[in-house]
């Protein structure tokens, strides 16, 4: 019998706010079942470290410049490319998506949904859509979540505390918890395994269930924006300073960001305890979800994925949000749960990225891929069998003239920049807090030797020429 598959996807979770990596303050018992009884990658990476061409990697398989031709926030996926939904769906899975799904272009009202394979959908993309389309908020059928907050007397109140979605401005949210965004994002999933429950009766579902936190601007309801104290929460990471000088600038940061207001360290703190506040409640809500699975006497054949687009630097060096490779924007939790099948409570030290998981799912579910994709089928390692790993991974972010891109093994992480061709790199066995950057120091020179090929190398044969100026980086 096929297995179900859940993918829960968060958007802006840093790999290390999690129990189960370590985190010490932080409580997401839910999640951390799914690694107590599951496999738990600790050398995840994203693939760009920002929305939209990392969700389409998750849907094709591929890299961005391959499946949209963007390494920026844009780019809709080529019709060439495999989509996971749709592949399921081929396969006599129920395919259905709650939540953000972030894909562009978006329909302009009155034309079908874009939506990739998927069979039903309920929208929530923060917002952006509404303002592609109109003050008012009229898109009906585009924003179902604004459409919810209609009915149920809170229309309007999503933004109603006057931050925007990117705003790095902590403050509560003006809804109830039960009219959350994530709490609804839940509700939408449970109503859709109900309905997949009296429609296909015996036939297995894809659920890709899209949480758009805790993503900024860092607002939990009441009282989750309390329940931790700013005072106990790890403060940010400072860069080491020698003779005066900084040691680890962070250029690949300030080619596509900038530094924050000079806040106090208490306001970083304050901003910290509200984005675990909102890891906690969506927690809470895979809890409710994985008890709906329990109840209908799914869960033991189901595969759960939890995973992210990105990380949130949270303050690491001054900065907030993500479009760079410090591991707080770079590195993404990544839990896969079927203890019917797989591995349990094992933590993975292999590299890995969103590219894995179209050909691992698929694997699973005893599905052939028609085409080759970048991806790895991790399945093998997943069930304890041999598995041929990567030596080392590639991240990339933005487009021709301020590209940016990270080459990472278990040992080191290179980063390159377009602009001014500078080069970082960190020890992360010595550093793993990534505070020194080394690449000046004389004996860094054969890793820098190294590095440089291997991304040379990695855009030659997959036909990445942008970064490319002959023989050359760019």
């Amino acid at each position: 019998m096929k297995p179900n598959i859940l993918v829960i996807f968060a958007d802006q979770m840093r790999a290390d706010a999690m129990a189960c990596a370590g985190n010490p303050v932080v409580q997401t018992p839910n999640l951390d079942r799914l690694a107590n009884e599951g496999v738990r990658f600790a050398n995840a990476y994203t693939p760009d470290p920002i929305c939209v061409p990392a969700r389409a990697t998750f849907t094709t398989g591929n890299y961005p410049h391959k499946c949209t031709g963007a390494k920026g926030n844009g780019g809709r996926i080529r019709d060439d490319q495999i989509k996971i939904a749709e592949l399921f769906a081929a396969n006599g899975y129920g395919s259905y998506a709650s939540g953000k799904l972030h894909y562009v272009p978006y329909s302009p009202p009155g034309t079908p949904r874009l939506v990739h394979g998927f069979q039903k959908v309920a929208f929530h993309e923060s917002g952006r859509i509404i303002a592609s389309f109109g003050p008012d908020g009229t898109t009906p059928g585009l924003e179902d979540y604004h459409d919810y907050l209609k009915t149920v007397g809170w229309d309007g109140y999503a933004r109603a505390h006057g931050v925007g979605n990117n705003d790095i401005h902590p403050a509560p949210s003006p809804l109830p918890a039960e009219h959350y965004c994530d709490a609804w994002v839940a509700d939408e999933a449970m109503r859709m395994l109900d309905e997949h429950e009296a429609e296909r009766p015996g036939d297995p579902f894809f659920l890709f269930m899209s949480f758009p936190k805790p993503h900024a601007p860092y607002d939990p309801p009441r009282p989750y924006d309390s329940i931790y104290d700013p005072r106990e929460i790890p403060a940010p990471f400072v860069a080491r300073e020698e003779n005066g000088v900084m040691r680890s600038p962070p250029k690949h940061a300030e080619a596509v960001t900038h530094g924050w207001p000079i806040w106090s360290p208490q306001t970083y703190q304050v901003a910290r305890a509200h984005y675990y506040g909102q890891i906690t409640f969506q927690d809470e809500q895979i809890g409710r979800v994985m008890e709906h699975l329990h109840t209908q006497g799914k869960l033991a054949d189901t595969v759960i994925v939890y995973t992210a687009d990105h990380g949130d630097l949270m303050g690491d060096f001054g900065f907030f949000a993500k479009c760079c490779f410090y591991n707080g924007s770079a590195k993404i939790p990544f839990l896969i749960h079927w203890p019917k099948q797989l591995q349990q409570g094992m933590v993975a030290d292999q590299l890995v990225g969103l590219q894995d998981l179209l050909p691992t799912l698929a694997s699973l579910a005893g599905i052939e891929l028609p085409q080759a994709v970048d991806g790895l089928d991790l399945s093998p390692l997943l069930e304890g069998d041999m598995f041929e790993e990567r030596e080392w991974i590639v991240s990339y972010c933005l487009g021709k003239g301020s590209q940016l891109y990270m080459v990472a093994d278990k040992r080191w992480k290179y980063c390159y920049s377009e602009i001014g061709g500078s080069e970082e790199l960190y020890d992360l066995t010595t550093d793993p807090d990534e505070l020194l950057n080394i690449a000046d120091q004389p004996d860094a020179t054969p890793i820098l030797h190294t590095m440089r090929d291997r991304l040379r190398t990695w855009a030659q044969e997959n036909g990445d020429s942008e970064i490319l100026d002959g023989d050359a980086l760019a």
